[in-house]
């Protein structure tokens, strides 16, 4: 028997639990917006469940033990470990692998929308924003991705 999204959203928001973003928000806020992104965009259950999970073994909130031995569906996994980064990877090497994993690029879609919202980078310095910016334009360049417009995402509950 495989998680469901109820569960899986709990173990998601309990392992990140403490953590903040980089504007000092409780992490679980964007795990929420990618969510809830990836649901708006179309995407499946197995999307959705990645995307709550999509930054747990990078942010060492949970370990790749872990996922290989959650009841999770294989294509869930192998989202999030698609969308894990490496340490020292190459953004080419990152992009050519979502790019190969089935399902992995609309979670990564909504994922760069909540990461790029303009609402979210207003409160970050001037550097760091501009950096983040063209970091994210970059990576949707290298998914063959559109510049998505400059709106809140869909269950994003932080104020502008």
């Amino acid at each position: 028997m495989t998680l469901t999204l109820a569960d899986i959203e709990a173990v998601a928001r309990g392992a990140h639990a403490g953590q903040t973003d980089k504007a000092g928000r409780p992490y679980a806020e964007h795990l929420q917006a990618v969510a809830y992104g990836v649901a708006a965009r179309g995407g499946d259950e197995d999307q959705i469940a990645a995307a709550w999970l999509h930054d747990a073994i990078e942010d060492e909130a949970l370990t790749e033990d872990w996922l290989a031995e959650a009841p999770l569906t294989a294509r869930t996994k192998n989202i999030v470990l698609a969308l894990t980064k490496r340490p020292g990877e190459a953004p080419e090497a990152y992009a050519a692998r979502i790019l190969a994993t089935p399902g992995a690029v609309l979670v990564k879609q909504s994922d760069l929308a909540h990461n790029a919202n303009p609402a979210r980078l207003a409160v970050l310095d001037e550097f760091t924003r501009a950096r983040l910016t063209q970091k994210y334009a970059r990576m949707r360049n290298l998914l063959g991705l559109p510049d998505e417009p400059a709106t809140e995402e869909v269950g994003d509950e932080q104020d502008g």
